[in-house]
């Protein structure tokens, strides 16, 4: 049985390695929006430098989501199939977004994925 003092204990040394991680989910979640979009003027319009631009960016963002939450992983000891799945979030528009405030508030709780 965990107390509420045992949990708050559990979620203090996580705090930093979460705000990065919700951060990083948010901005891959609006990153993958952005490249949707420039996904569509390339193959629905024929104009392909937005999507030449973006591209490389988005790619960056993604890579940063990723080591940022196998470091949270690494530090609320997740199973390797939760953390998988985190990781695959970043991959479906709106996803992430969602996968953002169920870790959220799992690792609040101290609980693990």
């Amino acid at each position: 049985m965990t107390t509420s003092t045992e949990g708050a204990r559990t979620a203090v040394p996580l705090a930093g390695p979460l705000v990065r991680f919700r951060t990083a989910a948010y901005v891959t979640g609006v990153g993958l929006l952005g490249l949707c979009f420039v996904m569509v003027l390339r193959y629905a319009f024929g104009n392909p430098t937005p999507s030449a631009i973006y591209s490389p960016i988005h790619g960056v963002l993604y890579m940063i989501y990723l080591v940022l939450t196998i470091d949270l992983a690494i530090k609320a000891r997740w199973s390797i199939k939760g953390t998988v799945l985190v990781l695959l979030a970043g991959c479906v528009p709106f996803v992430s977004f969602l996968v953002e405030r169920r870790v959220t508030h799992k690792v609040k709780a101290g609980q693990k994925l």
